[in-house]
């Protein structure tokens, strides 16, 4: 492949699942609050698909006001995980196109954006939600974790200029999920229902599920990458 890696600072360390075939399709996977993307590296290869490569970034490290200012790895500050908390607005637009950067840096090496998809769980659920519906390229799909939408209140408005108000959603949650609960993810669903076409919102709920995934969701989200990203 061609290209430098140098230029997009967050693929510099990424870690990168190839394909055993040619690569015609990529998922960027953005992993959760104080975790990397080594965190979701060996689950992704258990769902991978021979034509698909995996690109797992790692989030810079911040003080994050939610955990006393400590320095760890996130996406943007976190203040609270309620839909109430104020939100780090700078910081997610910041890392959103930091996301699209990667993006760019795949289509100007074969792989055009149709055939992108954009996931993440927790706090890379949202900023893969928050990327796509800012973005202006249209992509394959987005993979939503356990998540939230980031500055919902800003919605649909700040989705005018996007490519993505036709491109299908997956959207799952655990019912048993303390940290993001799972009425703020139905709230999320309803949200991206008057953002985008209602019937490509899908949300699943896990039932046994808490702040994590399972088998049974990893095959959920294994189908709809199939899906949208069938073999060419």
């Amino acid at each position: 492949m061609c290209g430098n890696n140098m230029s997009v600072p967050l693929l510099a360390d990424a870690v990168t699942i190839s394909g055993t075939e040619k690569e015609t399709a990529a998922v960027i996977f953005l992993h959760g609050l104080g975790d990397t993307g080594h965190g979701w590296a060996d689950t992704l290869t258990s769902i991978s698909v021979p034509y698909i490569k995996y690109i797992c970034p790692h989030a810079p490290l911040i003080p994050v006001t939610l955990n006393m200012k400590m320095m760890m790895h996130s996406w943007f500050d976190l203040m609270g995980f309620s839909p109430d908390s104020p939100e780090d607005e700078a910081g997610i637009k910041r890392a959103a196109e930091n996301i699209k950067a990667i993006i760019d840096h795949e289509t100007k090496n074969g792989i055009p954006a149709n055939r992108v998809m954009l996931g993440g769980f927790s706090q890379g659920g949202a900023l893969s939600l928050y990327t796509a519906l800012t973005c202006q390229q249209q992509l394959a799909g987005v993979v939503a974790l356990s998540c939230w939408l980031p500055l919902h209140r800003t919605f649909p408005q700040a989705a005018s200029g996007s490519a993505n108000r036709e491109t299908p959603i997956l959207q799952c949650h655990g019912a048993k999920d303390s940290m993001i609960p799972l009425q703020f993810g139905a709230l999320t669903s309803e949200k991206l229902k008057t953002i985008v076409s209602p019937q490509n919102v899908s949300f699943r709920i896990f039932p046994d599920v808490m702040h994590g995934s399972s088998p049974e969701e990893m095959s959920a989200v294994k189908e709809f990458i199939k899906k949208q990203l069938p073999r060419i």
